[in-house]
């Protein structure tokens, strides 16, 4: 169970009468909803909603040597004067974005993939360029005149999620509570991001191996999804608006080429980058719970899982769920909630509330556990069937097994494998615990035998794939030279 974004809405009571403000990039007065303070101020309370909702990550050298680099980048922007906060967020997603006021974020997901401090100057100098250019303040005056009701957080920047991860967080803002940059709002961030990178004396070129990130993610899940027999995921709804990353990539490459090549430009701390990110975690944390095959650990709560075969897990915020090949059943699992009451009908009661139906006492391994079996109403009148079970889990913990399915077909056509996923749930034992060890990241020189000959010793699934996409190389990129110290994954 991990943390993903969620819709971060700042309050229209706080907008005001549009005034006249001067744009600090570009130096002209525009009518805006939201002053510096007001500005500031919401930012603010949008910043503590994102550490509700993400973990930030508990590896201090990683924060100090983000926010070093942040600082210096923020110091040379056309917003000096504000009090910059940059967090490093405890997530697998490839991805960065930035609150008005000051507040950017990077994840450990993405600075898996950058290969130099360079790159990721490069998206954190994007992110700045979103806040000094007042790109928040401009949309939420933008949809008060629109009479929308409520103003987004202005998340996510330079770098789009990909696969899984993006998908669930695209299902948990499928209402366009957040809504994405214009085209020319992401092209004046990019602009502004090279423009930082130059006046910190990192070659603006390192803007363009950012948006190659990002194509090389695409055509990896392209391919992976190609090699499963299933049709590649299309882009997000509510990231219909941003430039596309070819035209990015010509747009920044043009950025790029207007300033002339510096010899200060030639240090993009590489070597430094390596050494800052060595033992941070790849994927999935302990905190977050790791998914090996078929199964899944939680060493905090002392859990594991297994998904019968041809199913899946997908590890989400609020829950862990095995899912069927169709995508029409699954086993659902959570936490029961605090106040849900103090006795497994209690919860049932409070998390369904059931119109009729029974309860078992039953066990699974060991622990004991409850069934309930009946209807519900829904929230549009329906009845609906519940299949769900109460577990007295590990440390006190109390553990919901939902049935979940898309209709009753599909309940009672999956019943078999939802009995076998809801078996295999027990407690997490000694010997679980090298399974659920997080993978993490360090560097070493590059073998003769290539990335294949790294690949035998890689815990990754895909191995080779995945080593040359950390490592910027994979769909036909060169091959670093032997002895280069690259990034791998044990």
């Amino acid at each position: 169970m991990r943390r993903l974004l969620i819709p971060l809405l700042l309050a229209t009571s706080l907008l005001g009468a549009c005034a006249s403000v001067v744009n600090p990039v570009t130096g002209r007065s525009e009518r805006s909803v939201m002053d510096e303070p007001t500005e500031i101020a919401e930012g603010k309370k949008a910043h503590q909603e994102v550490l509700k909702e993400y973990a930030v990550l508990d590896n201090a050298p990683v924060q100090a040597y983000v926010n070093d680099l942040g600082q210096r980048l923020a110091k040379q922007s056309h917003r000096a004067q504000l009090q910059w906060t940059f967090t490093v967020l405890d997530s697998p997603e490839v991805n960065a974005f930035a609150l008005p006021g000051g507040y950017v974020y990077v994840t450990r997901g993405i600075m898996a993939y950058m290969e130099s401090e360079a790159d990721l100057a490069g998206v954190m100098g994007h992110e700045i360029g979103h806040v000094t250019a007042r790109h928040g303040a401009q949309r939420a005056t933008r949809q008060q005149t629109a009479g929308i009701g409520v103003v987004a957080a202005t998340v996510l920047g330079a770098v789009l999620g990909i696969g899984d991860v993006a998908s669930q967080v695209s299902q948990s803002v499928a209402a366009g509570y957040i809504a994405s940059y214009s085209r020319d709002q992401e092209s004046q961030a990019d602009q502004l991001g090279a423009e930082y990178l130059v006046r910190n004396h990192y070659d603006p070129k390192n803007m363009v191996e950012v948006i190659q990130v990002l194509k090389r993610q695409e055509q990896f899940a392209a391919d992976t999804a190609k090699a499963e027999g299933r049709s590649a995921s299309g882009g997000n709804d509510w990231l219909a608006s941003h430039p596309s990353n070819d035209q990015r990539l010509r747009d920044i490459t043009a950025i790029a080429d207007t300033y002339a090549k510096d010899a200060s430009y030639v240090d993009e701390g590489r070597d430094r980058y390596l050494q800052a990110i060595a033992g941070m975690a790849f994927g999935e944390s302990r905190a977050q719970g790791v998914t090996r095959g078929r199964s899944f650990y939680h060493e905090p709560l002392g859990i594991v899982l297994k998904a019968p075969e041809g199913w899946k897990v997908q590890n989400s915020a609020e829950d862990i769920t095995l899912v069927n090949a169709a995508g029409d059943a699954g086993l659902v699992v959570m936490l029961a909630p605090a106040k849900a009451g103090s006795t497994h009908e209690e919860i049932v009661r409070s998390v369904f509330k059931p119109t009729q139906g029974r309860f078992d006492k039953i066990e699974l391994n060991g622990l004991k556990a409850s069934r309930f079996t009946g209807t519900a109403t829904t929230k549009q009148g329906q009845a609906r069937a519940v299949v769900a079970t109460v577990v007295d889990g590990p440390q006190n913990n109390r553990f919901v097994l939902l049935q979940a399915s898309k209709d009753a077909a599909a309940l009672q056509r999956n019943a078999a494998g939802l009995k076998d996923a809801e078996a295999s749930f027990r407690a997490l034992t000694a010997a679980d615990r090298a399974a659920a060890k997080p993978w993490t990241l360090k560097s070493v020189p590059f073998p003769r035998g290539g990335f294949a000959e790294l690949a035998k010793q890689s815990p990754l699934p895909q191995a080779e794939a995945q080593l040359k996409l950390i490592n910027g190389v994979y769909g036909g990129g060169k091959d670093p030279a032997v002895g280069q110290r690259v990034k791998v994954v044990e």
